[in-house]
């Protein structure tokens, strides 16, 4: 097993995290994996190495190819020792209000720091509402037929929608022409488009979106206006952790052949 420090690196990764979270679910092997993240099988097992290397994960050969499954003692072991952290620092005694510093050093560095940290709030607040509080942006939606498309790299068109003082002020269909999953994000930048509401979408296009400074919003299903007045009401329900998993097995892998049982968007390992 690797080292506590080894671990936390390891999970020091957004694609690393969603991989352990698949693999605490079912078993899966490297196409499969890279399917449902929507990156490559190279980047999958790159991902993979790092997790086995740190005590992660265990790989099984399971005919001509290796399943993956999650080492469970070693997040427990994990788990533990944060907790005992978190035990321990409650159990320390409190420390003076000023901690070593006089009262006016205290007060200086603490007067230092204040309009740093409003201007952090502040900018946090922009990326949705402007310096009067009212909302002036473009919400893209994965669009088909008037609801959200759940697939977010087979998108055939997307539907902006034009925010002002917190209302539609206009909506219309763009399609996307043919673009492919690492085209989408810049077509959503092309757009003036600031946050993204859609279903399923892999690890490659959120790491690609989030460089684009686009919000996300995934996990979203029903009509797509609905889910725009949700959004701008502070209502809307949505799942950060949904991952696409509208994927099939192409190119001679059949799950049916290596015991990968009967999901079809995953390997599921019978071990």
């Amino acid at each position: 097993m690797g080292s506590t420090a080894m671990m936390f690196k390891a999970l020091a990764d957004e694609n690393r995290l969603l991989l352990l979270r698949l693999l605490l679910r079912r078993n899966c092997c490297v196409r499969a994996l890279a399917r449902q993240l929507d990156i490559s099988e190279a980047a999958v097992s790159q991902h993979l190495k790092v997790l086995r290397e740190a005590g992660l994960i265990f790989g099984e050969k399971c005919g001509y190819f290796m399943h993956y499954t999650v080492n469970r003692a070693a997040l427990k072991e994990l788990s533990s020792q944060l907790s005992r952290m978190a035990f321990s620092a409650e159990q320390l005694p409190c420390t003076p209000q000023h901690g070593g510093c006089s009262r006016a050093e205290y007060d200086k560095c603490r007067n230092a720091a204040q309009p740093q940290a409003e201007h952090i709030l502040h900018v946090a607040e922009n990326r949705i509402f402007d310096s009067k509080g009212s909302m002036n942006m473009k919400i893209a939606v994965t669009y088909q037929n008037g609801l959200v498309f759940q697939h977010f790299g087979h998108s055939e068109a997307f539907k902006i929608y034009e925010i002002e003082n917190g209302e539609v002020k206009n909506a219309e269909v763009a399609p996307t022409n043919g673009s492919g999953h690492g085209a989408l994000a810049g077509f959503l930048k092309q757009h003036g488009v600031n946050a993204l509401i859609c279903g399923g979408i892999g690890g490659g296009a959120r790491t690609a979106l989030a460089e684009a400074g686009i919000e996300l919003y995934p996990g979203v299903s029903g009509s797509a206006d609905a889910a725009v007045n949700s959004l701008l009401n502070g209502t809307l329900l949505y799942n950060p952790d949904t991952v696409c998993a509208h994927h099939h097995h192409e190119g001679g892998h059949d799950c049916g052949s290596h015991s990968c049982g009967e999901d079809k968007h995953g390997c599921v390992g019978n071990h």
